[in-house]
């Protein structure tokens, strides 16, 4: 079985539970403030470790931030690659409303100075059936691509947050292209391309809609219904869920229903990388499905 390996952010997450998101200009009294792990890199390695897979995680915090690494290898993430630099750690502001819906502030910061000499060490650890997880909220996460591309490695990429020049960048060296609806709807219009036109397998995900999955042939796959709560990190958490099936060699078909699975979990709870579903938490709500 593969294993795989998160090139990607950590963030420090605060969340402000609020009655609905604030206009402009407006000033809220919040209910609530929550501080917790976060950072698509993190997310989606954690979602990953707790679906079963091997992980590790490449990134950078600031010094001090220890209580970072605890959560991330309390979640069976391996943190060895996990540098701390003379910067702040960067965080997120996430203001949540009463319908689940979410707006988020991010401050980078040591996201943007991940040691790229840490990279070549790393991947050398890595081969054929294993899997390199990016997202776009690191600096060196086009060189990351294509040394995993290099080594032999599946390279997963969500275009997160959208950056056409980032896509452009990474796209000759990704085999699996992850965007939301918005994203496809952007990608499609800065390269003036469909899904099916791109160079690499792609899957669109659409919320409550499910997900479409362009490869050898297209795949439409369900969501299952739940009462939302908190839809921040809904989307690692299905691509982080998705990888670590196939990473354990399921199908496109299994890995897309595991994934719809973790997500539903995920959506139904407050939090981030707190709200990540366990294996066991998954294989529970599928057997209920099936029933």
């Amino acid at each position: 079985m593969g294993r795989i390996l998160c090139v990607g952010s950590i963030n420090a997450d605060y969340i402000y539970r609020v009655p609905h998101l604030p206009a402009p200009g407006e000033t809220l009294n919040a209910a609530s403030m929550t501080r917790m792990l976060g950072g698509k890199g993190a997310n989606q390695s954690i979602a990953a470790s707790l679906s079963g897979a091997d992980v590790a995680h490449l990134g950078a915090i600031g010094v001090g931030d220890d209580w970072l690494i605890a959560a991330l290898q309390g979640r069976g993430v391996d943190t060895q690659s996990v540098a701390m630099i003379d910067m702040p750690t960067g965080h997120a502001i996430i203001n949540v409303d009463d319908a689940g819906e979410n707006a988020i502030v991010l401050f980078p910061s040591a996201n943007h100075s991940v040691p790229s000499h840490m990279l070549s060490d790393k991947i050398s650890e890595y081969g054929v059936g294993d899997i390199c997880l990016l997202q776009n909220e690191i600096t060196i996460s086009a060189e990351a691509a294509a040394q995993a591309k290099s080594a032999g490695m599946t390279v997963v990429y969500s275009a997160a947050p959208f950056s056409p020049d980032a896509v452009k960048e990474i796209l000759p060296h990704a085999d699996l292209l992850v965007m939301n609806e918005i994203e496809a709807r952007d990608l499609s219009k800065s390269l003036n391309m469909d899904p099916n036109d791109l160079p690499c397998d792609v899957l669109v995900t659409r919320g409550a809609d499910g997900s479409a999955y362009y490869g050898k042939q297209k795949i439409n796959a369900g969501a299952f219904k739940v009462m939302a709560i908190d839809t921040t990190g809904a989307g690692d958490c299905y691509i982080g869920a998705f990888s670590a099936k196939r990473a354990n060699g399921a199908s496109v078909e299994e890995a897309l229903r595991w994934a719809a699975a973790a997500s539903a979990i995920q959506v139904s709870r407050a939090g981030t990388a707190d709200a990540m579903p366990t294996k066991a938490e998954i294989e529970a709500f599928l057997k209920d499905r099936d029933q």
